[in-house]
């Protein structure tokens, strides 16, 4: 029988491709009647990119990424406080992509319609919930209809229906305080380009990295960057208005003195076409995900803090360890407890690790110690501390260096279901 998949972004996408790998019938349903290249930058990890390398999509992702090869702490007054390698000039034996994400849905849309045939994938299909049967699963659409398969996946995002179902009582994403201002700009590289960066601290932030590699004659490169701020949480915020167009008024402001001889922050944001407002939320960690023949996966099952750049990555992965349960257990509801098992406590210990500001947690150290001004930063921070943080995190995240070379593929080589 057909597994069914609520939703056509990353996650349900990754696992379009992993079903068609291994033989497994597959629908996708998906809310919009168009698939289109929507967001801004994001980061996939050397745990997630070897995933879309046993996919086949290696020469895809070098065609719409930038190998990212290096990531910089800095104070808010541009001052270094850790630096260290990234992919393969880290020792990973997969490289790290920075990648703007409608690119990579359309790419991975584009390779699944290719390899499965256009009618995998069904748009204008807005899910409104599930049922159990025995041995079967269905898919409710707000239509109306219904859809039978042996299992429904719900990747559906933050606001999945398939969750709200499950918990009823959750509520809406639970805010922080802080807001993001999201968008690209053609802008000079700085530190010879592929290298990410994070200025500043907890209440005012800059997250910034090149998604494409510099023009040979302009020297320039689209900039991905992320503008943070934190606001009271009391205040609350305009949640109707979330992920709008935003004016940069509301906090160019705040970075006018963020012009370094490597960055001239301001300028950057002025120079955007386009940005976007998004207030930073999560939901608490669920006891579980699975009921009967459903399961939740990428967001609808864990959405994190986008800190670590690891949201993505885990959309993958969760996809990936699916398809290894299906081809383990078959399709059944103890293939969805196994998947379950092995990734709800990893991407418990992650949300909670971001909530803490996760590897960027370091930046908040140096302000709280020197309000980040220093000569030397190990005069402020012993290196190996930073050193250890950082180590810690790739860890907790499932992408440290030796395990990750070390570990075995998630899914062997031509292997498939029968």
């Amino acid at each position: 029988m057909t597994v069914l998949i609520a939703g056509g972004g990353i996650a349900g996408l990754a696992l379009g491709l992993t079903l068609n790998q291994i033989g497994v019938p597959f629908r996708i349903f998906e809310t919009t009647r168009e698939i289109r290249p929507l967001g801004v930058g994001i980061n996939l990890q050397p745990n997630a990119v070897r995933e879309l390398f046993d996919l086949g999509l290696e020469p895809d992702l070098e065609r719409i990424g930038v190998q990212t090869r290096q990531i910089g702490f800095h104070s808010k007054h541009g001052h270094l406080i850790w630096q260290e390698p990234r992919g393969r000039r880290a020792g990973y034996a997969w490289p790290q992509y920075s990648v703007h994400r409608g690119h990579l849905q359309m790419m991975l849309h584009e390779t699944l319609i290719a390899r499965a045939g256009p009618d995998c994938l069904r748009t204008g299909a807005r899910v409104s919930g599930y049922s159990n049967q025995a041995g079967s699963a269905r898919l409710h659409l707000q239509d109306g209809s219904t859809e039978t398969g042996a299992l429904v996946i719900g990747a559906d995002g933050i606001h999945s229906a398939l969750r709200a179902q499950m918990y009823p009582d959750e509520g809406a994403p639970i805010w922080n305080g802080q807001v993001l201002w999201r968008a690209t700009t053609r802008a000079p590289v700085y530190f010879g380009g592929a290298a990410m960066v994070m200025i500043g601290h907890d209440s005012l932030r800059l997250v910034s990295y090149p998604i494409t590699e510099p023009d040979p004659e302009t020297g320039l490169a689209t900039i991905n960057w992320i503008a943070e701020k934190r606001f009271d949480p009391a205040l609350g915020w305009q949640r109707e208005d979330w992920n709008r167009p935003a004016d940069i008024a509301d906090f160019i402001d705040d970075f006018m003195d963020w012009r370094f001889d490597w960055i001239d922050v301001p300028a950057l944001i002025r120079g955007a076409d386009r940005v976007l407002e998004y207030p930073m939320v999560d939901r608490d960690p669920l006891p579980r995900w699975t009921d009967g023949g459903v399961t939740l996966m990428g967001d609808a099952a864990h959405p994190t803090y986008p800190v670590g750049s690891n949201g993505a990555s885990q959309a993958i992965i969760d996809a990936r360890v699916i398809g290894a349960s299906l081809l383990e257990h078959g399709l059944s509801p103890a293939a969805l407890t196994a998947y379950e098992a092995e990734i709800r406590p990893v991407t418990t210990r992650v949300g909670l690790a971001n909530r803490g500001s996760g590897p960027d947690a370091i930046l908040q150290q140096v302000e709280d110690l020197c309000a980040g001004r220093f000569d030397d930063i190990s005069d402020v921070i012993p290196l190996q501390t930073l050193q250890d943080h950082s180590d810690k995190y790739k860890a907790l995240a499932g992408f440290s260096i030796e395990d990750l070379n070390a570990k075995p593929p998630i899914i062997q080589a031509g292997a498939r279901i029968g």
